[in-house]
């Protein structure tokens, strides 16, 4: 028996197989297209992802015998994203993505009304779908007039597989028309939205069954009976392939942006600090990430300018060492956690005529860090209270990035075995938790641990002072900018 995982991306669609015990046996990887019109516009055509999925499923049919046996899939996908389609089920215009930013007015403004902070558990974003609908209402409304259902990218692959409208709680309480608490929409989020309640899809657990497979899909495919997964939004499904699933499990991802999060047993929102509380793919659990927009991008624009690459500026770095008198901001693109800020930008302070390129990219290094714990600092403060993190992403690649970052967080960070652990290999245990009805907890375990990067502690007050120094640094732009 097979089960089919499959990551919705930005750039495109990841196809992950894998047998009972979760282990890969063939991926696929198709890209996608995404057209910016306008500045701060993002949108994509989900005829690129349908089409992007049956290429993937055509190779893997042609080259990994085990398809065959397909059991159960599972969808992840880009979260926020606004899929709008008519009483026919036609794509009214392309997909709102969840980096578009033109409904900041809209959003602002559902924002601050009444019960959406406290029924939603979050700030309402420019990024998020509620928002994105109101912005349709105010500048396409014979499209808004038309509109039947609004499905988020991976519920739109549901639908594609199922022919239902479903989707999963963890993409929907991304929306701010989901009550995040009660794990159900909320008829008051979606008064304030302009919207219905025949608008949204039928919602699933992620580990349960969303549906089948079409039979003529089943049919093209060269399989049986399949099952297919609620799923989840990207984050909860990596949560799922890394086994962060109970209070207190988490990791820190290094990637182009950076992210903190960690599973919660229960429901305890901040909205506040800008921590995002969103339910988790499995019944009975929550999770909740900090966000920064800049992390390995911020070390790859200092790369660009200084006409060297990542590795060559992290190699003139000599060691693990108290951070020095030179500050980076890494607020690039503005910033999400905590500061809730899109305007704010970076900069450098404690520049001398003494300054070397590798003081910058330490400088960088510990700015991404402190960046980092300040939302790692946000969790905390709803009572979240990890004892170790996995560290994931591509700036996991850097051992002295880690070592930094273990030290300014005080928290031993754990270098996963293998390289199988993240939103596709999630979806794909949903896919086969929702098919067998075997127990979530037996499925989502978390990978052995090739590497423990302890903090230095000899180094820890030095790090919080500089941390201290950071945030000062933050107030101090903040009042200028």
């Amino acid at each position: 028996m097979s089960y089919l995982g499959i990551d919705l991306g930005t750039s495109g669609v990841r196809a992950l197989l894998v047998d009972e015990d979760g282990a890969p046996l063939a991926s696929v990887t198709r890209p996608c297209a995404v057209s910016t019109p306008h500045p701060g516009w993002s949108e994509q055509d989900p005829a690129e992802w349908t089409d992007a999925l049956e290429q993937a499923i055509g190779e893997l049919r042609d080259t990994a015998p085990t398809f065959a046996d397909l059991k159960g899939i599972g969808v992840a996908g880009h979260m926020h994203g606004a899929t709008l389609l008519d009483a026919e089920d036609r794509v009214l215009r392309p997909c709102i993505l969840w980096n578009d930013t033109r409904s900041h007015a809209q959003a602002a403004k559902l924002d601050g009304t009444a019960d959406v902070r406290e029924l939603s558990g979050n700030i309402v974003f420019p990024g998020f779908t509620a928002p994105k609908l109101l912005w349709v209402r105010d500048n396409e409304p014979e499209v808004f007039q038309r509109v039947a259902k609004v499905l988020l990218p991976a519920a739109y692959l549901n639908h594609y597989l199922t022919g239902t409208h479903v989707a999963d709680m963890s993409d929907s309480a991304g929306t701010s028309w989901l009550d995040v608490g009660a794990r159900a929409w909320s008829d008051r989020l979606l008064e304030a939205g302009d919207m219905r309640p025949g608008q949204m899809p039928r919602l699933v657990e992620g580990s349960a069954p969303a549906g089948q497979l079409r039979a003529d899909l089943a049919e093209k495919w060269g399989v049986g009976t399949v099952v297919v997964a609620g799923g989840a939004g990207d984050n909860a499904a990596a949560a799922c392939g890394i086994g962060a699933m109970a209070e207190g499990q988490g990791f820190v991802s290094l990637g182009t942006s950076g992210v903190v999060l960690v599973a919660r047993d229960g429901y305890a929102p901040d909205p506040e600090s800008a921590v995002h509380t969103f339910c988790h793919a499995v019944p009975g659990q929550w999770y909740q990430m900090g966000v920064m927009l800049s992390a390995t991008d911020a070390l790859n624009w200092l790369a660009r300018i200084t006409g060297a690459t990542p590795a060559q500026l992290t190699a003139e770095v000599d060691g693990m060492r108290a951070p020095g008198s030179v500050r980076f901001l890494p607020y690039l693109s503005g910033e999400r956690t905590p500061h809730n800020d899109a305007d704010i930008r970076g900069s450098f302070t404690g520049l001398s005529t003494a300054t070397t390129r590798a003081d910058l990219t330490r400088a960088v290094l510990e700015g991404v860090a402190f960046g980092l714990r300040d939302s790692l600092e946000a969790l905390r403060s709803t009572g979240a209270a990890p004892e170790a993190l996995l560290a994931i992403g591509g700036g996991a690649a850097s051992r002295l990035w880690l070592r930094i970052i273990a030290t300014a967080f005080d928290l031993p960070l754990q270098l996963p075995a293998g390289a199988e652990f993240g939103a596709a290999l999630g979806a794909a245990r949903l896919g086969l938790t929702a098919a067998t009805g075997r127990a979530p907890e037996e499925v989502m375990t978390a990978p052995a641990v090739a590497e423990t990067i302890h903090p230095d502690q000899d180094l820890v007050a030095a790090f919080d002072a500089a941390y201290a120094d950071f945030r000062a640094a933050y107030q101090g732009i903040r009042a200028v900018q």
